[in-house]
This record gives structure tokens, C-alpha cells and sequence, in this order.
């Protein structure tokens, strides 16, 4: 424990600890929320300072993960809906994967992931990636059962199509 942890609260020190295992548990969900390490960053960042200003009463919740995988859904969907509108771009800009050396297919998967629309890419993420039954993704995302069964649907469709396109080389 540092000087600096010593002078603070039990509450606080609790919240650190918290932060500490849960940077870990959630900085892949954002990435795959985001596809960019320093938006996922941004937005694990921003989620947890949500979580530490209710952490008195979060604190006492049995799983203050499933609150934080809440805010981070939410503060993913509020930031695409004011970024609705794409930009064009002539050329795709080279962008390092993030999490390092990664092979082949993790970079086509990625794409492909990346091709999805925001809602039906957190669809797939929450359901496969972070293994959430349907109707936990459905209160997650505000919607209904039907509607994350139809985008998740619509999404596996998609990256079938993705990646059985000749231009995307996959190693089977």
C-alpha cells in the first residue's frame, strides 16, 4: 500500500481495489464495444468514474461488475447515437491492432466485428463474447428479447457473408 492509499477511506480503498480487477475484466469488452484501444480507454474511464460516484451503494451490491458492464453498454450506445453520422473517407487509415501481436485471423475477425453496425456489434459482443443470455443483453441494451434475437441474427448473417468473401483471406 502506498502513502497515498493509506490516507484514504475504507470506501475508497474498496473502489480502488474494485478498479484494480475490473480494468482487467473490462478493458476487452470496451475495446470490442469501441474497436479502438483508446476509445475503449476512454470509455472504461468514463464508466468508472459513474460507478465510483453511486460506489457507497454499488459497493454493497453483490456483483458491482454487472452495474459496470451496464454503464459501459449505455455510455457506448448515448456516444454512437451523437456520432450517428459516418464520414467518408477515400482511403482506410492503418490502425495498430490493439492487444499487440495478434495472427491472421484475429485481425480478419476484428474487421469483420468492425463492420457491424454499434447495436447489432454490441449485440454479438455481449452475447458471445461476454456469454450473456438474451434477456440479460436485452435489459442492457433497452430493448426486447426479440429484438436482440433479430440483431443477433442479422449480425451472425453479416459475418458469415464477411468472412466468406474471397478478399478476406481465413485460414480453416
Amino acid at each position: 500500500m502506498t502513502d497515498q492509499t493509506k490516507t484514504l477511506s475504507a470506501a475508497d480503498r474498496s473502489y480502488v481495489s474494485f478498479v484494480e480487477v475490473a480494468w482487467q475484466r473490462h478493458i476487452r469488452l470496451a475495446m470490442l464495444l469501441t474497436g479502438d484501444r483508446w476509445r475503449a480507454e476512454e470509455l472504461l474511464q468514463d464508466s468508472l468514474v459513474k460507478v465510483y460516484e453511486r460506489w457507497r451503494r454499488l459497493s454493497r451490491l453483490d456483483d458491482p461488475h454487472a452495474y459496470l458492464r451496464r454503464a459501459l453498454v449505455n455510455n457506448h450506445t448515448s456516444g454512437w447515437r451523437r456520432r450517428r453520422r459516418e464520414r467518408l473517407v477515400a482511403d482506410v487509415p492503418d490502425r495498430a491492432t490493439p492487444g499487440g501481436d495478434v495472427g491472421p485471423d484475429a485481425v480478419v475477425l476484428r474487421r469483420a466485428l468492425m463492420s457491424l453496425p454499434a447495436k447489432q456489434r454490441a449485440v454479438v459482443v455481449l452475447r458471445h463474447y461476454e456469454d450473456l443470455p438474451e434477456r440479460e443483453v436485452a435489459q442492457l441494451l433497452g430493448c426486447s428479447v426479440g429484438t436482440v434475437k433479430s440483431q443477433n441474427a442479422r449480425a451472425l448473417d453479416k459475418l458469415r457473408h464477411f468472412l466468406d468473401e474471397p478478399s478476406y483471406p481465413v485460414s480453416r
